[in-house]
């Protein structure tokens, strides 16, 4: 596990995320939203709280539109739970810190039954047919 939180950029983002074998959580977010600004102090304390169990990442929307796209996010803060490289649950906005904690919690403990049950990434995705 990473010892700090991730920075996320279209570079890394299929070998960090979509590639982890360990539960994921996303925080999707942009420099301007004083959302993501409060949300960020929750966001790192549940970093450090749950880090031996989980990769925590943040990725700027506004630099990586395409990955925003791709995911759905429709606006931030979002945070996006992922296990065995596939999305298994989200939670959007400036939300109780106790909410996000419990989804955390449940992501670690039941992400890895649910991914399996979902569909693969398809990493030959395009817009065209």
């Amino acid at each position: 596990m990473a010892d700090k939180i991730l920075e996320l950029e279209i570079n890394n983002w299929e070998k960090l995320v979509e590639r982890s074998t360990e539960p994921v959580i996303v925080m999707f977010y942009n420099e301007n939203c004083p959302h993501c600004k409060t949300m960020l102090p929750y966001f790192e304390k549940l970093f450090h709280d749950f880090q031996s169990k989980s990769v925590f990442g943040r990725i700027n929307v506004q630099n990586d539109p395409w990955i925003a796209e791709r995911y759905g996010i429709m606006s931030v803060p979002a945070f996006k739970f992922f296990c065995n490289g596939k999305p298994v649950a989200e939670i959007v906005g400036a939300v109780y810190p106790d909410m996000l904690a419990k989804m955390v919690d449940n992501v670690i403990i039941h992400g890895k039954e649910c991914a399996e049950k979902s569909s693969s990434v398809d990493y030959e995705i395009t817009g065209y047919a």
